[in-house]
């Protein structure tokens, strides 16, 4: 079993330079399952000096040999697969199936493309009279989210590792314990000493150290926009490349010619999944005014499927929150959205029955939403689907747009060349047209304050890397 209680630095396992701990909690039992460092400032300066000293010979290992190490993290995490989504499901709450599918699935994914995508990548290329080089920032800082724990923290590490770059990860210290599991991949693969290096610890002490730094080049983070723009800040002392992958709300268009009875089933998912828990939610779904009850019968009908229960338990579709503070936060938009008038359809912020433990919430849904409404300006992060319904086509794109989000969307039409027309409309950095399953080797991130910059693919290595010109 990992020892939780030590951090990573230079290809070894050392206590912190602080002497204080962060309880992780399973969301499902609000038992305590470890304890982790609460990092110090000192220990990102360590992590950052051994990224630094590894920069120079990683950055000139061979791209087969990066390629190389990068499948074998890709396979031992397979042959680990099941422990990492236990380890998942505890820390965070995704019921076992989605842990397994998507909580693992995706990384091990990001590890094998990063590794394909490098090596495939022109790193240098002739333009005129010039030498296109491309080469590795340098030193990477990498903060990631409790919602996907693992697959951020594959996300940047494997295009930066690929890239040439060294890494110091701060995992969030709500769901922490799969960077752990990971680390001991990367150890056990042989990548070398200050390439990876792992710190734990809060935001404002660790993050920021890292945000800071001014021997880290180039700062990756996914979490919420307001905190963000904290790193964004802090980063900009240092004149150092940012990539921020922020909130959503984001807007699914149902057009007046689609299948509802087909549709809605789909809708209620791109709402729900993760238990609310994912940027890219589609959690304002825009209807046609004259076919808004039908829109609410099939929505409440299409909810009854979304169990919550035991991530343990056969049948769970819905875990708990992850942590108490998003469960508050959660219930008390949910009453926001009742006092300022939308009507509940289903759910509401009343304990689940038969769920006295854990950080459970309904699968929530309000109609008659309107854009001045709390629950239709910002991201609540859990279970809950506004309706908002529209008299025009252009109305619609209106709504979809009338947010400071642009993450992602959806559109929905009988028509498919109409759904497109609609999709190049919506200003957000994904649309999902007619159903479209979601590519995880696609660019993702955001407009507007969503995001700077794109995750994933060759835009995703892109972000690690320089620019340079030799004239000849």
């Amino acid at each position: 079993m990992a020892d939780f209680t030590k951090i990573y630095i230079d290809g070894k396992w050392v206590p912190s330079t602080g002497d204080r701990f962060i309880d992780v909690v399973d969301p499902a039992t609000e038992e305590v399952l470890a304890t982790v460092p609460e990092g110090t400032a000192a220990d990102v300066d360590a992590a950052v000096a051994a990224a630094r000293r590894a920069f120079e010979p990683w950055w000139h290992t061979p791209v087969a040999e990066r390629v190389a190490l990068l499948r074998a993290v890709a396979q031992a995490m397979r042959e680990r697969s099941g422990e990492l989504a236990q380890q998942i499901s505890d820390e965070m709450g995704s019921p076992m199936w989605f842990a397994a599918s998507v909580q693992v699935g995706m990384p091990i994914n990001s590890f094998l493309h990063a590794a394909e995508t490098a090596e495939a990548f022109a790193f240098e290329r002739v333009e005129g009279r010039s030498t296109i080089v491309r080469e590795p920032i340098g030193v990477v800082g990498a903060i990631t989210p409790w919602n996907y724990p693992l697959h951020q923290i594959a996300a940047k590490a494997a295009y930066a590792l690929a890239a040439g770059n060294t890494v110091v990860v701060k995992p969030s210290e709500v769901a922490p314990l799969d960077g752990w599991l990971l680390t001991e991949i990367l150890d056990e693969v042989g990548l070398p000493p200050g390439v990876f290096n792992l710190v734990s610890g809060t935001g404002p002490v660790v993050g920021q150290a890292i945000a800071a730094h001014p021997d880290v080049d180039a700062v990756s983070f996914t979490g919420s926009t307001a905190a963000g723009k904290i790193v964004s800040k802090v980063a900009a002392d240092t004149v150092k490349r940012v990539a921020l992958e922020l909130g959503g709300k984001s807007p699914n268009v149902i057009l007046p010619d689609a299948d509802l009875a087909a549709v809605m089933p789909a809708a209620v998912q791109g709402a729900m999944i993760n238990s609310g828990q994912t940027c890219a939610a589609l959690t304002r779904l825009i209807v046609p005014r004259e076919r808004l009850a039908e829109v609410e019968s099939l929505v409440a009908t299409a909810v009854e499927s979304f169990t919550v229960g035991d991530p343990k338990a056969e049948g769970t579709r819905l875990g708990p929150l992850a942590s108490r503070a998003q469960l508050d936060r959660v219930r008390a938009y949910i009453d926001r959205g009742i006092e300022e008038g939308a009507k509940l359809v289903v759910g509401g912020s009343e304990p689940v029955p038969g769920l006295d433990r854990g950080y459970y919430v309904k699968p929530t849904v309000f109609s008659e939403v309107t854009r001045d409404m709390t629950i239709h300006r910002e991201e609540i992060f859990g279970p809950v689907l506004s309706i908002i319904a529209y008299d025009t086509v252009d109305e619609a794109v209106e709504i979809a747009n009338d947010t400071v989000y642009g993450l992602s969307g959806s559109v929905w039409s009988a028509d498919a060349d109409a759904a497109r027309a609609v999709a190049g409309r919506i200003r957000t950095g994904q649309v999902s047209v007619n159903g479209g399953a979601f590519n995880p080797n696609a660019p993702f991130g955001g407009y507007k304050q969503s995001g700077i910059g794109r995750e994933f693919g060759t835009y995703g290595l892109g972000e690690f890397l320089e620019t340079k010109s030799l004239q000849h």
